[in-house]
């Protein structure tokens, strides 16, 4: 029987452990995928039709596709605004205006995801967490609240929680998932956008608890500025627990990261993740996870998928 395996995230962080892990064989893979988003091409949508957010659940589509098709490439095309007016398509991606327009035809935003991942010959299940249109909320250090996924990484601040000010729940396939999988994975990607907006939903929440299943977070390699400044890899697990995502290993990376990449990214403000401490009420491994391509750091899919068989390995 194969095993089942849930990636919850968002972002680009879940596309690549999903571009990673989706050619191992004897899986089944679900992603459960946060709609929070209100940015971009992804915002002007949601706000215009009042549907859901589908920019990281398009993301998270092509990296899922048995091959990256014209098709697939086609869904991450952004129309250009050569003029700088943003009406119209400009600045839209094909791949969002596809999906708006067949949770028109539908009348489900869930259908629409599940029929356009069956064109795409996706492998594995995609998952909205909620098919409610939300807005995340960050209680700052200071007590300043800020609304809005886009808004929360430009605020000079340590974020102290994550919420919504209305009841969410979650789509009932997300929850199955969760209380059925063999192993869960946490991340990459941004801890309070992209995880948690997931994790606090209380169905999903309580899903995380019940589970049998190993959850495993593989850590962020560099701090992610206005957001988790100056974090160690624990700070990103407190993050984590602290909202009610248990974790019962980390994977961080083994790599050693060039200084001129570092330099670069301290520029932007950001900075590598270390571990502080020596001992952890979790798991601690460390794994080669990461690319280096032109001063950029990166996770690397195909070392994801060598970290990811171990984990299984070891179920």
């Amino acid at each position: 029987m194969n095993k089942k395996v849930v990636v919850i995230g968002g972002g680009h962080g879940q596309s690549a452990i999903c571009r990673g892990i989706k050619n191992i064989p004897g899986i089944d893979i679900s992603a459960i995928v946060t709609v929070a988003d209100d940015g971009g091409s992804t915002g002007r949508l949601r706000r215009k039709f009042h549907i859901p957010a589908m920019g990281d659940i398009r993301n998270v589509m092509i990296s899922l596709a048995e091959s990256e098709t014209l098709m697939a490439k086609l869904m991450d095309y952004r129309f250009e605004d050569e003029y700088g007016t943003a009406e119209d398509v400009a600045g839209h991606n094909l791949g969002n205006l596809i999906l708006t327009a067949m949770t028109q035809e539908s009348g489900s935003f869930l259908e629409a995801v599940q029929v356009i991942g069956q064109f795409l010959n996706v492998k594995g299940t995609i998952i909205p967490a909620t098919t409610q249109v939300i807005s995340l909320y960050a209680l700052m250090e200071d007590d300043v609240i800020v609304k809005g996924e886009a808004n929360i990484p430009n605020v000079s601040n340590h974020i102290r929680r994550v919420f919504y000010d209305e009841p969410v729940h979650a789509t009932p396939e997300a929850v199955q998932a969760i209380e059925t999988a063999d192993l869960i994975i946490y991340g990459i990607g941004s801890v309070y956008t992209s995880i948690l907006p997931n994790v606090i939903i209380e169905e999903i929440r309580e899903a995380l608890l019940k589970t049998k299943a190993k959850r495993v977070y593989f850590c962020n390699a560099m701090t992610q500025p206005g957001e988790t400044d100056g974090y160690s890899m624990e700070d990103h697990v407190n993050a984590l627990t602290s909202h009610g995502a248990p974790v019962d290993e980390v994977i961080t990376y083994a790599d050693t990261i060039p200084e001129d990449a570092l330099e670069r990214y301290r520029k932007m403000g950001s900075t590598a993740v270390t571990v502080r401490e020596s001992t952890h009420p979790y798991t601690v491994k460390t794994h080669d996870l990461l690319q280096f391509d032109d001063g950029l750091i990166r996770h690397d899919p195909r070392k994801i998928c060598e970290a990811a068989a171990m984990l299984l390995e070891d179920l």
